[in-house]
């Protein structure tokens, strides 16, 4: 499946490929690991359609952006990076999106950062609290064991974590393109580095200022998010003034795979003037 990031700025630490679509208020969508701006290739085109100047990228060590040895990939780093990204691209108070650890990405350049948004929107995101478990736990303790794993089952591996990320299910060629970024001997490097350098501490940083944010917030949550489960949405919604957190049925970790046109209208329903 074709997703081509056209234009591309150049940071301390490497290249950042992204894209614009449409005109009107600017939404600028975040994604979140091990996944790319290839996620929003259905949101991105629908909220242009309904008026919006959709801003799309990949992280640095992601997708179409640069990856290699020595990077930051640290979730403060990412924060300075999209804090740095809003400059560049001259966006003062746009609306963000941030799901996975997009969400802490985003938060950090709010909270640390000084960045400035009209309107915040998270889903399934990493915000802080306890979130190092399960897969990305075992790799962020023994990442030199897994940065040693034969090609086949490195792919297994990867094949396996994207598939839990969504509850129906990918349509045909989807899988594929998350998963090409990962494979040969330079993304098998680029997976494991960016996964050992994610920690509780950048986001353990920003959590007594959670309830200092002023803008506008919405919550939503895959009710079948095996990754972040249920009371990871809990877990931020006592913390963050909000219009409520809206669970969202039989959906996973991936609202933009198992329910893009519901994930559409959320976003559109509070329209920045």
């Amino acid at each position: 499946m074709t997703w081509t990031l056209s234009k591309s700025t150049e940071l301390d630490d490497g290249v950042v490929r992204w894209d614009e679509l449409g005109d009107g208020p600017p939404i600028v969508l975040v994604h979140g690991t091990p996944y790319s701006s290839f996620l929003w290739r259905d949101v991105a085109p629908a909220l242009a359609r309904r008026g919006r100047r959709v801003y799309v990228f990949d992280h640095l060590g992601y997708g179409q952006s640069d990856k290699h040895e020595g990077q930051d990939l640290t979730l403060a780093a990412q924060g300075r990076n999209f804090a740095d990204l809003l400059q560049r691209w001259n966006l003062q108070r746009p609306s963000v999106v941030g799901c996975d650890i997009g969400g802490g990405i985003v938060l950090r350049a709010l909270l640390l950062e000084h960045a400035a948004y009209s309107d915040l929107t998270l889903f399934d995101a990493v915000t802080g609290g306890t979130w190092e478990h399960g897969l990305f736990g075992l790799i962020r303790q023994h990442h030199d064991v897994f940065e040693q794993l034969p090609a086949y089952a490195h792919e297994a591996l990867v094949t396996a974590h994207l598939r839990n990320g969504t509850h129906q299910g990918y349509r045909p060629g989807v899988l594929e393109t998350y998963l090409a970024p990962w494979l040969g001997a330079d993304g098998q490097a680029a997976f494991y580095r960016q996964y050992r350098q994610l920690s509780e501490d950048d986001t353990a940083e920003y959590e007594h200022l959670l309830s200092s944010i002023d803008i506008p917030v919405t919550l939503l949550w895959g009710r079948d998010d095996q990754i972040l489960p249920p009371p990871h949405g809990d877990w931020i919604e006592q913390r963050v003034t909000n219009r409520g957190l809206t669970w969202i049925d039989d959906a996973g970790h991936l609202l933009p795979e198992d329910a893009p046109a519901q994930l559409v209208e959320r976003l559109t329903r509070h329209q920045s003037a």
